[in-house]
């Protein structure tokens, strides 16, 4: 814990798009900083970054005076001629009502609950071989073995994709949201916009053959977001694209950082382990527990309409403003002990999800998967142990592990 000045000059040098190295490993002890000494911290830029739980809820709260529309901090960033500038302008999460709803209804259309509840024997099957396989080689990453490969072979399954067709998934979806964080290089441009493209004609493809051979809309997700809402809103061809991509992306992003992280979180914290082992039916609660303390997604931004002021500080129109979701997830005004994990904690209001009209309509499906892998991993390698120490992906809008060797048992 920083003493009082330390803290001060930690928050006094605080930017976005200058972190220090120590930043990605631990971004808590700045957060911490920033809470107590410059909660709404302008930054070099001219943007300005909310750390408070409170400060963070009233932005979420107002979408029409804290706009999620990006095409004018994204146009000088990407290139407004860019595909990456296409996709993050075109999906779901970078938008306004009136278009961000008709999007969010098609979305949420499509994620019909009997399509997720068909996935649910295969989340349990996929997830079995999973198990199988790492026992069979003991010595895992558990990251590779089972974090990743269970989201991507249950989105492929949501989508219809076939298994041998999968592979490239991933890393389309690394570079597309590394082009987000706060500080990109022209070499992550480079790769974001050659990702957009490659999986662009991927879903080209793969679009043409689900309209000249549709699935069951009641169950096959593709299928329903050709076909539009049932109230007949429909998506034109670029939307369509776009936010495929954009589903494919959270779909297995979010769910691969919560399952690595929170295999990790149980080995830095024992007890709370020895507590889930012998209680399982504490799972639910354990994984918005994770979620808090680990969040894949650990910032987001909007733009201020008006003349307006966030936690008493004025901004004028045009200004962005930061979003500290993982700084608001330990602010401890909202949350007793925030740097203790607590698997029973309730209420657990997290912004792990984000909030207000955008909180993310797949959380239901990332819980779900989450609850599943982790009740049977525990129970089948309750004496699991990392080997080595688990690397990071150095990513400051994103958090979540890399690779993370162990010895399960």
């Amino acid at each position: 814990m920083e003493n009082d000045q330390d803290g001060r000059e930690l928050a006094a040098r605080f930017d976005l798009k200058n972190l220090p190295p120590d930043f990605y490993e631990d971004p808590f002890r700045h957060y911490r900083a920033l809470r107590e000494h410059a909660p709404v911290k302008r930054l070099p830029d001219g943007s300005v970054l909310a750390t408070r739980y409170v400060d963070v809820a009233a932005v979420y709260r107002d979408a029409k005076i804290f706009s999620s529309d990006k095409k004018s901090e994204f146009g000088p960033k990407f290139g407004a001629d860019s595909l990456i500038y296409q996709h993050h302008t075109t999906s779901l999460v970078f938008s306004d009502p009136p278009f961000h709803s008709r999007v969010r209804r098609i979305i949420v259309g499509a994620l019909v609950p009997r399509a997720i509840t068909d996935l649910v024997p295969g989340i349990e099957a996929l997830v079995t071989r999973l198990l199988d396989e790492m026992e069979e080689k003991r010595d895992v990453d558990l990251v590779e073995s089972f974090a990743l490969a269970l989201p991507v072979e249950i989105i492929g399954n949501l989508f219809g994709i076939p298994p041998a067709e999968r592979s490239p998934l991933r890393g389309w979806t690394s570079a597309i949201l590394s082009a987000l964080e706060p500080a990109l290089t022209a070499e992550q441009l480079k790769r974001a916009n050659a990702a957009v493209s490659e999986f662009l004609e991927y879903l080209k493809v793969l679009i043409a053959d689900r309209r000249a051979t549709p699935g069951d809309p009641e169950r096959d997700v593709l299928t329903r977001l050709i076909q539009g809402s049932t109230d007949g809103e429909k998506f034109t061809e670029v939307e369509l694209l776009q936010n495929c991509i954009f589903i494919v992306n959270a779909g297995h992003e979010t769910t691969t950082s919560l399952l690595g992280s929170a295999l990790v979180l149980l080995q830095e914290w024992p007890e709370e382990r020895q507590r889930l082992q012998a209680n399982p039916a504490l799972i639910k609660t354990a994984i918005d527990e994770f979620l808090r303390m680990e969040s894949p997604v650990q910032l987001g931004n909007r733009v201020a309409t008006i003349d307006t002021a966030v936690g008493g500080v004025n901004i004028t129109a045009g200004t962005i403003v930061h979003v500290g979701i993982a700084a608001a997830n330990r602010d401890p005004e909202q949350f007793a002990a925030p740097e203790k994990m607590d698997i029973a904690r309730s209420p657990n209001r997290h912004f792990a999800f984000a909030g207000g009209i955008h909180q993310c309509a797949g959380n239901h499906l990332a819980k779900l998967q989450a609850e599943i892998a982790l009740s049977r991993f525990l129970a089948r390698f309750p004496g699991y142990e990392l080997s080595a120490k688990p690397t990071r992906g150095g990513r400051a809008r994103f958090r979540g592990y890399v690779k993370a060797p162990a010895r399960v048992r």
